[in-house]
């Protein structure tokens, strides 16, 4: 089931109910945005990757299908979407930077080692590389690189070489395949919380989405393009992500006078929030407002 993260949160950051134009660049499913156009934004352009997600947030948010429009496209092309349809400025811009539950949820998508399926895990099916197509031609000090940088996972060398050695007996192309190898390379000490395939499933889901390239570029476009009283706010789900949010927010905070970080520190749900929905828990909101 879909349950957007701290939807109260993002509302009192953004605050649409002082109307004007808000950007959802991650729309998932629109529940987000439902909550933004309720709350008295006066117009929302949603952007996503995934087309599917896009086909059933339409649905979903029909009855504001006035005041929405929907784009395929990435979030880090949000200047040029605003510029696009004759516009300067937005008044709030929102980027969940999480996998939607969708995704996760939905057979033959590849997110999840809970399932055996292909070994896909691209947010936009229409076009990129799959990881079994990453995995397959990647030498082994590139995935090792990949997994200790986007992971955080300490045996990523012992792990891709085993992905290196097993692949020469035969393709890795399901999820199964890759959870199997990196679980027999990383050593099993009693009980553990998560997953040993945990950290190099989110590596291999960050590299072949380029989910951290260009997330600082994009945020300090992304303020440039607020109106006085203007806000944006950033979700993110592991500490890669938090950090360049928090780092590229000061920076302009200090390189610029008129943007003001709103939170000294991230945001994070409630206990109430994690126990309806345990996939919030790593969940980070931070926001920045330039002032009028």
């Amino acid at each position: 089931m879909h349950a957007p993260v701290m939807v109260g949160e993002v509302l009192e950051q953004l605050q649409p109910s002082r109307g004007g134009l808000f950007v959802d660049g991650t729309i998932g499913l629109g529940g987000h945005a439902r909550a933004m156009l309720e709350a008295g934004a006066s117009r929302l352009i949603g952007i996503d990757r995934d087309r599917t997600a896009l086909a059933l947030a339409a649905v979903a948010l029909a009855e504001f299908a006035d005041r929405i429009e929907l784009v395929h496209g990435d979030y880090r092309d949000l200047a040029q979407v605003i510029a696009a349809r004759g516009l300067a400025a937005v008044d709030g811009v929102l980027v969940d930077l999480g996998v939607s539950s969708m995704q996760l949820d939905e057979a033959g998508r590849g997110f999840s080692f809970r399932r055996d399926e292909p070994l896909d895990m691209r947010m936009d099916q229409s076009s990129g590389t799959t990881v079994a197509e990453a995995i397959a031609t990647a030498d082994e000090r590139t995935l090792a690189d990949v997994i200790f940088q986007y992971g955080e996972e300490r045996y990523s060398r012992r792990i891709a070489r085993n992905i290196v050695s097993a692949r020469a007996e035969a393709p890795i192309e399901t999820t199964a395949q890759l959870a199997d190898v990196v679980r027999r390379s990383v050593p099993r000490r009693g009980y553990e919380r998560i997953d040993p395939a945990t950290r190099t499933f989110q590596a291999m889901r960050i590299w072949v989405n380029r989910e951290l390239e260009g997330l600082d570029a994009f945020l300090e476009r992304g303020a440039g393009l607020l109106n006085p009283a203007g806000r944006m706010a950033v979700i993110s789900f592991h500490s890669l992500e938090d950090r360049i949010v928090k780092h590229t927010f000061r920076g302009l905070q200090q390189r610029e006078p008129g943007l003001t970080v709103r939170t000294k520190r991230p945001i994070v749900p409630g206990d109430d929030e994690i126990e309806r929905n345990p996939r919030s828990r790593s969940a980070k909101l931070r926001a920045i407002e330039r002032q009028v």
